[in-house]
């Protein structure tokens, strides 16, 4: 279970130097329109080193380079305020975050005068925070294999869906942010080089529905082909109530890596089942880190007929990109 204090920072419980903790926010504006923006805010906190890492970006295009990008901005080593709080914190990027009421809102803040970028948003929860982890919560929790959604990295972690309100006015261009996102908080070992897959995806339709899933995958089929998708932990949020998903399947079509299509079956704690497909809005190559990179992609998807959108971050190490990049 997921407690207040689960928004600061945990004493690592281990003697590694890459002991981490993380906060992301995706979000998106102009979803109706014919040029959707996906922004993401995200934060890296190594405290045993005393650094954090922390990356912002604007999206609206298909990009496999991040320059390509609306905005890309990305640090690896801003310094760390003492004493270290992850209920209100200033990054020397330009990054303020302020941690209202613990897991359930967040004020959020990023300015780059000399990118004529400015940032700023609320996220309300609509749920109680989803402890992975947790068998009473999370149905696939018991006796988890550990080698999967990035293992000891997510020691600790959980998803929340809520509403996010702002504005980002971008080079003149003002746009009002209104939509429902996921973010989520992590903490454990992290890795310099990752070496499983993860594919970190949502769909939302309304504040009272929402689904948000976490897969494994396979590079084996190559960047440009279809490969299935086995599910390791999710959730269906429905009219405020939350459960957790028993059983799911699918298929991600991919190009260059990126989730071009998908198409989900999923069963939750009701036995209830829904099918979702989704279609790639944009595309971006997200490095949150330098070991990995998340094809990114924001999806228009369906279910039931009902249209919502939410993004995939498949990502994938450098390592195991190479590999597949060069089989023989």
């Amino acid at each position: 279970m997921i407690r207040p204090e689960d928004a600061q920072f945990h004493p690592p419980t281990s003697e590694d130097p890459l002991w981490a903790e993380t906060n992301y926010f995706g979000l998106y504006a102009g979803q109706d329109t014919a040029t959707p923006v996906n922004i993401g805010v995200y934060g890296l906190f190594r405290e045993p080193l005393g650094v954090a890492g922390s990356t912002v970006s604007v999206n609206s295009k298909r990009v496999t380079t991040p320059w390509s990008a609306d905005y890309w901005d990305a640090w690896e080593h801003l310094a760390l305020p003492k004493p270290g709080n992850l209920l209100h914190y200033e990054l020397a990027n330009g990054l303020t975050v302020d941690c209202v009421e613990p897991n359930q809102i967040w004020d959020v803040a990023y300015t780059d005068p000399a990118a004529q970028l400015d940032l700023r948003f609320r996220f309300s929860a609509l749920m109680e925070p989803y402890d992975i982890n947790d068998p009473g919560q999370d149905p696939l929790a018991a006796g988890r294999d550990m080698d999967l959604t990035w293992g000891h990295a997510y020691a600790g972690h959980f998803d929340l869906t809520g509403r996010v309100e702002g504005e980002i006015s971008l080079r003149g261009d003002r746009l009002p942010i209104d939509c429902v996102s996921t973010m989520d908080h992590s903490w454990g070992v992290r890795a310099e080089r990752q070496t499983s897959r993860l594919s970190w995806l949502h769909a939302h339709f309304s504040p009272e529905f929402a689904v948000h899933a976490l897969f494994d995958f396979t590079t084996g089929t190559g960047p440009d082909a279809p490969g299935p998708l086995q599910l390791t932990h999710g959730y269906v949020l429905d009219h405020g109530e939350v459960y957790g998903l028993k059983a799911g399947e699918g298929t991600t079509w991919r190009s260059g890596f990126y989730p071009e299509r998908v198409e989900l079956r999923v069963t939750d704690s009701r036995d209830e089942t829904f099918e979702l497909r989704g279609s790639a809005l944009t595309t971006f190559p997200w490095q949150a880190w330098p070991g990995t990179v998340g094809h990114n992609s924001l999806h228009r998807w369906t279910c039931d007929g009902a249209t919502g959108y939410g993004e995939i971050m498949d990502f994938i190490g450098l390592g195991e990109l190479g590999a597949a990049y060069n089989k023989a």
